[in-house]
């Protein structure tokens, strides 16, 4: 039986770039077969380097284009993409290349605290400013639009009245780490 191969998208420092990549390393059926970054100086792309897998950056002009992305993708034979806090929105002809393929994280319970510039800290902010008693990570389809694509699943953590904000991120990291790597692999195995 083939792998199925992913590609990583990443826009940062890729700590959960990094789970995955460790996460689907002996793995019988599904390899990762390349990161990408829209950020020259994203520390996951010496990350994935130094853990094998190949990283490739291509600026924000050129991850826009997505007639170049559906061609890197098929040269590589890949059959899902997977985002890792990837900061740009991804084209439609992507979208429409591998609809049901692309699967996004995000720190958030949405529909809360998603859309244009809902990412990392600015959603934690947006949190604690609203005392909001819980939060956590959802695991969702790509769609043309921001973090409004079918959910796959949910985990919370609570809030507490005396978290700082590196609180609600030890949090909200550990759910990322612990969860998102099984929910794309339970994802991939029972949808290809």
């Amino acid at each position: 039986m083939n792998k199925q191969r992913i590609a990583i998208f990443a826009s940062g420092t890729g700590s959960n770039a990094v789970r995955l990549i460790n996460h689907f390393e002996e793995h019988p059926t599904i390899d990762v077969a390349f990161v990408l970054s829209n950020k020259k100086d994203a520390k996951v792309l010496s990350s994935s380097a130094e853990l094998g897998v190949t990283a490739w950056y291509h600026s924000n002009q050129v991850v826009s284009n997505g007639d170049f992305l559906v061609g890197l993708l098929e040269e590589n034979k890949i059959d899902w993409i997977i985002l890792a806090g990837y900061l740009r929105l991804i084209p439609s002809k992507l979208i429409e290349s591998y609809e049901g393929k692309i699967i996004n994280l995000h720190p958030s319970l949405l529909p809360k605290y998603g859309g244009k510039g809902m990412y990392g800290r600015n959603v934690h902010e947006a949190v604690l400013a609203n005392e909001e008693k819980e939060s956590g990570i959802s695991v969702h389809f790509v769609n043309e639009r921001f973090d409004e694509g079918a959910m796959i699943a949910q985990f919370f953590c609570q809030v507490q009245s005396t978290d700082k904000i590196e609180d609600l991120e030890g949090k909200i990291r550990l759910l990322e780490h612990t969860y998102f790597p099984i929910v794309v692999e339970h994802t991939i195995l029972n949808k290809h």
